[in-house]
């Protein structure tokens, strides 16, 4: 596996702390936790997307792109991060937001990552409906930046394509070197999935490496069946990218899915739960739509005994907090 050949940027960072859990761990009793902090990536707040983004816009620069182009939901992460590591670049970044969740008020609408898609300069084409097709969206507008001369480069929703989930190959190589240096034994590592491209590239990578660690995603949306063939899927054709033999066993790739609750973007009572215990026991803030729902779901395993006594769990915080500040109306909520 040698990921030099691949083009990459340095936008984030690396390598972000891989730290202990001790009053989290103590409350619930065992197992011991670890935290890999990617929300500490640096790129306008940090997050996941930005170790896609390294690969991703490498690639829009070598294909000597002009304009970027993406999409996501209202309160999208990965939106801005995109917008973020462009402008760094100097491109500009067009981009689609989905009305996926339409409950929460205005705020939810402006404030969060919609006001910091603006600050940091991208421009958006339309806000569409639920259930509207993105990807057909984004390429009808490709199609007209390239009528007017434009060279777009089009990055699919998470960043989760065989490019972006190169990030999370490398990811996989830093964790096993942290670990090894800090003579940690990772038994499990949890983490929140959705567009698939974090789990397929850690997946991918810690079975290259031989390293016997198994990877569990909490779903953030789809059911477990679909969720996992679409990573398995996403898996192989990074494996195929890399160009190593043979294929990702498909027994690697597992979902749990329990803890989706009414859908994506919508928090759950364990999702609070898991935001509180976080903030005022470790000073760590999690986010209501991916990090959070994978702590609750975290949790509920440890409590139904999933997780022996004296295991070693790393859960892999994929950032979000800004989009805390679109929430405020669900929180009140909460509090009545």
């Amino acid at each position: 596996m040698h990921l030099a050949r691949f083009p990459r940027l340095s936008l984030g960072h690396f390598p972000t702390p891989l730290e202990p859990l001790p009053a989290l761990s103590a409350y619930l009793g065992g197992p011991t936790l670890y935290i890999k902090r990617d929300d500490a990536t640096g790129l306008a707040t940090g997050g996941n997307k930005t170790r896609k983004l390294e690969f991703l816009l490498a690639e829009a620069v070598a294909q000597h792109a002009d304009i970027i182009l993406t999409q996501g939901a209202t309160q999208s992460n990965h939106v801005r991060q995109t917008i973020a590591g462009a402008a760094r670049l100097g491109l500009q970044t067009h981009y689609f937001l989905e009305r996926r969740v339409d409950d929460f008020g205005e705020e939810y609408q402006r404030s969060g990552n919609v006001l910091l898609d603006d600050l940091l300069g991208g421009e958006r084409v339309d806000h569409l409906p639920a259930g509207a097709d993105m990807p057909l969206a984004m390429e009808a507008h490709a199609e007209q930046l390239r009528a007017q001369g434009r060279r777009p480069y089009v990055i699919p929703g998470g960043g989760s394509n065989a490019t972006g989930a190169l990030g999370y190959v490398a990811a996989a190589e830093e964790l096993l070197y942290q670990s090894s240096q800090q003579r940690l034994r990772i038994d499990h590592i949890v983490h929140a999935t959705g567009s698939t491209g974090t789990q397929a590239g850690l997946v991918a990578g810690l079975a290259a490496t031989h390293s016997g660690i198994p990877v569990l995603g909490i779903s953030v949306r789809a059911p477990r069946e679909k969720q996992e063939e679409n990573v398995w899927l996403l898996a192989q054709r990074v494996w195929q990218k890399l160009a190593l033999k043979g294929e990702v066993p498909r027994e690697a790739v597992r979902v749990n899915s329990d803890y989706v609750g009414q859908g994506y973007g919508i928090p759950t009572a364990a999702t609070l739960e898991a935001l509180q215990l976080l903030a005022r026991l470790e000073g760590i803030l999690l986010d209501p739509v991916y990090s959070g729902k994978a702590m609750a779901g975290l949790i509920d395993l440890i409590r139904k005994g999933e997780f022996g006594k004296q295991d070693n769990v790393l859960f892999v915080h994929t950032g979000g907090a800004a989009g805390l500040f679109g929430y405020r109306q669900w929180f009140e909520r909460q509090a009545e």
